[in-house]
């Protein structure tokens, strides 16, 4: 574990206040949810919950199958990092952070299809090489709030995608949440 030197009291509610560049290192955001958890010591552990991460096995199988019947990369992220990848290099995407872009198309529970060049072409993960000829991302969403997305992605030299492969990660998304719900 690691010392921050930064020390806060706990409010007559029991809340405490985590510091601004601490929740800007781990991203967390307003209304994100935390786990917590405890140990034998008496230490308090505050963990990132991602709710999708709990399908993150499930996911995985998932896009294997979708992977091998589409012909392209799939992936299935969280809010935060990829957790699940198929029909790529895993070492490419898998456990890697996301982009800004793809973050902020996560939040605004957007819908993308779009070829390298054009106009709503994004990002996927943070560092590295991540050039796609062609993406499709869709935004799963589960009762009410944005927890991750479906991606799709060609790379040059590979099958095209297109309204097929659109339909699989609307209904990828939709199932996902569902499992998500029950």
């Amino acid at each position: 574990m690691k010392a921050t030197g930064v020390v806060r009291r706990i409010d007559d509610l029991g809340r405490i206040v985590v510091p601004k560049e601490i929740r800007r290192v781990l991203r967390i955001r307003e209304g994100d949810p935390l786990e917590i958890f405890t140990d034998k010591d008496g230490e308090i552990i505050l963990k990132k919950y991602s709710p999708i991460g709990e399908l993150a096995e499930f996911a995985q199988q998932y896009v294997d199958t979708a992977a091998q019947i589409l012909g392209c990369g799939v992936c299935v992220s969280d809010r935060d990092q990829i957790i699940a990848v198929a029909g790529m290099p895993k070492k490419e995407l898998l456990g890697k952070s996301l982009h800004r872009d793809l973050e902020d198309a996560i939040s605004d529970r957007e819908s993308i299809m779009a070829k390298k060049g054009d106009k709503g072409y994004i990002r996927i993960i943070g560092n590295g090489d991540n050039e796609y000829q062609g993406q499709i991302v869709q935004t799963i969403i589960c009762e009410g709030d944005a927890i991750g997305a479906v991606i799709l992605l060609a790379k040059e030299g590979t099958k095209q995608i297109g309204e097929v492969e659109r339909n699989a990660a609307i209904i990828a998304a939709n199932f996902l949440a569902k499992q998500m719900e029950g």
